[in-house]
């Protein structure tokens, strides 16, 4: 958890690392050479249009600081002071990870695949314009993350083309779904928005929907990742993995939702479903979220991972920690194996019927 320094200590504390742990953002790499020759014929039309728009950048005078910005916060204190703080390092992570990898991928493309070069860059500053705000905010309540460091140390995790796909697209779209449900109910509720940063999360929102649009046409690009049994299979991992992480998430940090007026479950439940409808334009199939079990079993999920966690906090012996650990990881375990076995939804299917 955040600590929040007192006002003897330095003016500003600069963090040069994020603990790692389950639910940490990732930093990733991939086979670079695999993009360049990843062959986008099918969707090049729709990729080029979505690369006109990026580059008009209509975001970009949405992202200034102004006078609201310009005051103490030393009036957010306590729980919400902590939960507020972890909820921007945790978000500006995962933007500048997303940063670095289409920066990356921009980067060695350049030469080689011309159109996903430039979409890459655009989409590369989309994602350090998030950052930097988000880090900004930080300093507000006297902390920033030292984004430089935390490139050289943190580790990098290697993900196929094809996951990267899959997973950055759930990803955009599910930031998509987080960020635009609190921008409405804070319009509706605005005695809850402590701080302007939430004004700008329609706009925000807007970034990520984009930036999953383009990932779509990425995947219906390769046949292979829709027609093909393997990616049905692949569509059904990467969608409960990024939901059930979004729901451990959301419930450790139970204290910012609630902050802000939101109930978290209501709130993750809403975002999840949201989520799995808009996939099924993208993939081939989509989760049964309404079974009876569905969330019964994520929720499950979550209580052995608030007790795993409470169990890493404690000052037991390290081995008696990994026993008392191994039950509730293997439940874990089972229940995700049982959520991944429930009969999907064909949304191919779907598609070809609306046809």
């Amino acid at each position: 958890m955040v600590q929040t320094p007192s006002k003897s200590t330095v003016e500003e504390l600069k963090k040069t690392s994020v603990q790692e742990t389950l639910l940490t953002p990732r930093f990733y790499t991939t086979d670079f050479d695999a993009v360049a020759n990843m062959d986008i014929s099918a969707q090049e039309e729709e990729l080029q249009a979505m690369l006109a728009e990026m580059k008009a950048d209509y975001n970009r005078h949405h992202f200034v600081r102004d006078e609201e910005f310009e005051q103490s916060w030393e009036h957010i204190d306590g729980e919400t002071r902590v939960a507020f703080i972890d909820f921007l390092e945790r978000s500006c992570t995962s933007e500048f990870s997303g940063f670095l990898l289409f920066k990356e991928l921009s980067r060695r493309l350049k030469d080689r695949n011309p159109i996903l070069a430039e979409i890459f860059h655009v989409m590369a500053r989309d994602e350090a314009r998030h950052a930097g705000f988000l880090n900004k905010a930080m300093s507000d309540f006297k902390i920033s993350l030292d984004l430089g460091t935390l490139t050289k140390t943190r580790t990098y995790t290697f993900f196929k083309p094809e996951w990267i796909i899959y997973a950055v697209y759930l990803s955009e779209k599910i930031g998509y779904w987080r960020y635009i449900t609190i921008f409405r109910h804070l319009e509706k509720h605005p005695e809850h928005q402590f701080y302007p940063l939430f004004r700008m999360f329609e706009s925000w929102c807007q970034d990520e929907n984009r930036h999953g649009d383009i990932f779509k046409a990425l995947l219906r690009s390769q046949s292979k990742m829709w027609k093909h049994w393997t990616g049905r299979l692949w569509a059904r991992f990467f969608l409960l993995t990024v939901f059930v992480t979004h729901s451990l998430t959301v419930d450790e940090r139970s204290d910012f939702y609630e902050s802000i007026g939101l109930d978290p479950r209501e709130f993750d439940r809403e975002v999840i479903r949201q989520t799995n409808d808009t996939s099924a334009r993208a993939f081939p199939e989509i989760l049964d979220v309404d079974h009876p079990e569905f969330f019964d079993r994520i929720y499950r999920c979550s209580e052995r991972n608030l007790k795993i966690k409470a169990i890493a906090e404690s000052s037991a012996p390290k081995i008696a920690k990994f026993f008392r650990k191994v039950p509730l990881m293997l439940g874990i375990g089972w229940d995700m194996l049982r959520l991944y076995l429930l009969k999907p939804i064909d949304a191919e299917a779907i598609r070809q019927t609306v046809r």
